[in-house]
């Protein structure tokens, strides 16, 4: 009994994730100012940070290319661990597109 009830209680924990499915990525978003947003969320706990933040990189490196220009990172902010119950590994990055010194 005890082993059914956990049973049940970790597939309702679990459970947003099973129907999420996918990761979450914004795409490069305009903030205004020459000023842009990107972000990457993990489909679970189980990715790495790495990953996450390299893919947004590169995706914020072929914005700026767009207009010959380079990456200046502003901010990044990313999920903190333990990265269960919907707290997956996220990563937000904030930058601006500036001209080569």
């Amino acid at each position: 009994m005890k082993k059914l009830l956990l049973l049940i209680l970790l597939f309702f924990c679990f459970m947003p994730s099973f129907l999420s499915g996918c990761a979450a990525n914004s795409g490069v978003v305009q903030m205004g100012n020459d000023i842009y947003m990107v972000s990457r969320q993990a489909a679970s706990g189980f990715s790495g940070m790495g990953t996450l933040k390299a893919d947004a990189m590169r995706e914020a490196y072929q914005q700026c290319q767009l207009t010959g220009k380079q990456v200046e990172v502003i901010e990044t902010i990313d999920a903190k661990p333990p990265y269960i119950l919907g707290n997956f590994p996220r990563t937000e990055i904030h930058f601006k597109c500036i001209s080569e010194k």
